[in-house]
Order: C-alpha cells, then sequence, then structure tokens
C-alpha cells in the first residue's frame, strides 16, 4: 500500500477540533465565533486556541469589529486555508480509494445532529 497520501496530511487540519472549523468555514463565507463556537460544541477557550493554530498557520483571518454596540468576532478562509483544505479533502477521498484497492469499503454512517 502506498503511504504517500497518509504522509501529506496536513498535520494542523488533521486535528478534529480544527477540521471542525474549516469544514464549517469551507461551508460559509464567514461566521461568527459564537455561532462557530455553538455549532461545534466547543468551550470559549478550546476555540479560541484551534483559531490561533489556524490564524498562525494562515489558513483563517480572524475580524473584530461591533455589531449593536457588542463585540463581534468573526472567522473566515483565506484563499490558503481553502487551498489547505481542498487538498486535504482530495488527499482524505485518494486514500479512501486505496483502501478499495483492498476490498475495504467505507461503512455509510448517518449523519447526527
Amino acid at each position: 500500500m502506498k503511504a504517500e497520501p497518509f504522509l501529506q496530511l496536513d498535520r494542523v487540519i488533521h486535528e478534529k477540533g480544527r477540521l471542525g472549523i474549516m469544514s464549517a468555514l469551507a461551508a460559509a463565507p464567514e461566521m461568527a465565533f459564537t455561532e462557530l463556537r455553538d455549532l461545534l460544541q466547543m468551550t470559549d477557550g478550546n476555540l479560541t486556541s484551534h483559531m490561533r493554530t489556524l490564524q498562525e498557520a494562515g489558513y483563517v483571518a480572524v475580524a473584530k469589529s461591533f455589531q449593536n454596540n457588542r463585540p463581534l468576532t468573526t472567522l473566515a478562509l483565506t484563499a490558503d486555508g481553502e487551498k489547505a483544505f481542498r487538498n486535504y479533502v482530495a488527499l482524505l477521498e485518494e486514500i479512501v480509494e486505496i483502501t478499495k484497492q483492498f476490498g475495504i469499503e467505507p461503512l455509510k454512517v448517518p449523519v447526527t445532529k
């Protein structure tokens, strides 16, 4: 079995919390911190930590503003973040194809909310 796709997985994205953030932001142009926190069922501190890691990697842009005199933090994928996420998904698809060559079909797991 060739291991190249496994070795190329982006470690910044691969962690569960950061993968959730990247997936959510890939589906929306931008999201409020609180909306993302609630969607992913993370604590403020956990989301902040993962957000900082993604921001330092250049994958996520963070904007701070005010809405109705209240602070608002929004997150969005950068162009580099979108490219990295697309590459990550392509590698996962390649890994799935490799496993199919060995007769291992992915399970159809229902999506839960």
